[in-house]
Parts: structure tokens; C-alpha cells; sequence
């Protein structure tokens, strides 16, 4: 199995990328955000998933081991196959996910490209005995005792909010992952003031 490559990237097309280590080129299927990073001529490091099936092979490429981890965890679960598990890390970071799955925030998962309410709720359910997943507080609902992860409302109602302005799925994952732990009314003008300088 090839777990790494470290070579210079020869070739990128789309979200592949070719890899030249000892003489011979490796393509690798990478994210959006790593392919346009990578820079034709540069070396790279990548950890990799090798893929084998029946009628193919293939290698994904991951910057951080963590999340060549979870698009595994991903793969092994019911109907996750690897575009649907790319795509899922294209949109969100592996901690990102991990606060998801704890808070069982489906609005989140809805983001990925693919995947609606029913699958984001599979998905929630089969991947939380799956992740290491952030410690869970308590809050009293009307509906009882619910567990949330601690900043799960935060990112939940600056997500909700940024959608219901008209911003895409994809502009507004970008900037929930980077917002730092503020109070709701910080972090939306955080993540507005990022959106217009992007």
C-alpha cells in the first residue's frame, strides 16, 4: 500500500494531481482547497488512501494525517463511497465534522454537494459511534435536556443566517471553519467582514 508521497507536482488537472517521486508519476485525487495550493514545478507532501477495487486504482492524497483518518472512518461507513467522502471533506475540516456529528447539526452535512436532510441524518447517526468526537455539554430545551457540542449554536446560527442573506453553501463553510469562539452577534459580524474582503 502507498501510505505517502513526496515529490514535484508535474501535472494538475482539476482536483488531480500527478506527483513525480523517483521517475514515475503518481496521480493523486485530492480537495478543491489542496489542488489550488499546489503549484506546478513545487514539492509536495501528501499522506494516502490507496483505493483498490475491481476495475481500478486509485490514490487519495491528504495534507494532515487526521484527515486521511476520517475519509476512512467515512469510506467504511454505509453508502459513503470516496467522491461522496472527498466532498464531504472539501466542505468541512475534520474537526468541523467531528462538532457536527456531536451536535447533530444536519444543516451542516446539507452543505456538502449531494447530500440532503435524509442522508445528512444517516449519516449523523452512523458516524457518531465512528468519530472522536468534541466533548458534549447539556442545555434545557423546551424538548427536555438535549446534548450540543459547546459552540455548536454559535456556528449554527451564523450558518443559518449567512444562508437565509443569499451567501452559497461553499462561501459559508469556508468562513464557519475559521471563526474564532465568540458570542453569536461577534462571530456573524466576523464572518460577514470575512465574506466581503474574499
Amino acid at each position: 500500500m502507498i501510505a505517502s508521497l513526496r515529490g514535484e507536482v508535474i501535472e494538475r488537472e482539476g482536483t488531480d494531481l500527478v506527483i513525480e517521486v523517483g521517475g514515475i508519476g503518481y496521480r493523486v485525487s485530492v480537495t478543491p482547497s489542496v489542488a489550488a495550493g499546489a503549484t506546478t514545478g513545487a514539492e509536495l507532501f501528501l499522506h494516502t488512501h490507496h483505493h483498490i477495487r475491481e476495475d481500478a486504482q486509485v490514490l487519495y492524497g491528504f495534507p494532515a494525517p487526521e484527515e486521511r483518518r476520517v475519509f476512512e472512518t467515512l469510506i467504511a461507513t454505509h453508502g459513503v463511497g470516496p467522491a461522496l467522502a472527498m466532498a464531504i471533506l472539501s466542505v468541512h475540516s475534520p474537526s468541523a465534522l467531528a462538532e457536527a456529528v456531536a451536535s447533530e447539526d444536519t444543516a451542516a452535512l446539507c452543505m456538502v454537494p449531494g447530500v440532503g436532510k435524509k442522508t445528512a441524518t444517516r449519516l449523523l447517526v452512523e458516524l457518531q459511534s465512528r468519530l472522536v468526537l468534541p466533548e458534549v455539554g447539556v442545555v434545557e430545551g423546551s424538548g427536555g435536556t438535549q446534548p450540543v457540542a459547546a459552540d455548536r449554536s454559535v456556528r449554527a446560527d451564523v450558518r443559518e443566517a449567512l444562508l437565509g442573506l443569499g451567501y452559497g453553501a461553499e462561501e459559508v463553510g469556508a468562513v464557519i471553519d475559521e471563526l474564532p469562539d465568540h458570542d453569536t452577534g461577534e462571530a456573524l459580524r466576523e464572518a460577514l467582514r470575512r465574506l466581503a474582503v474574499a
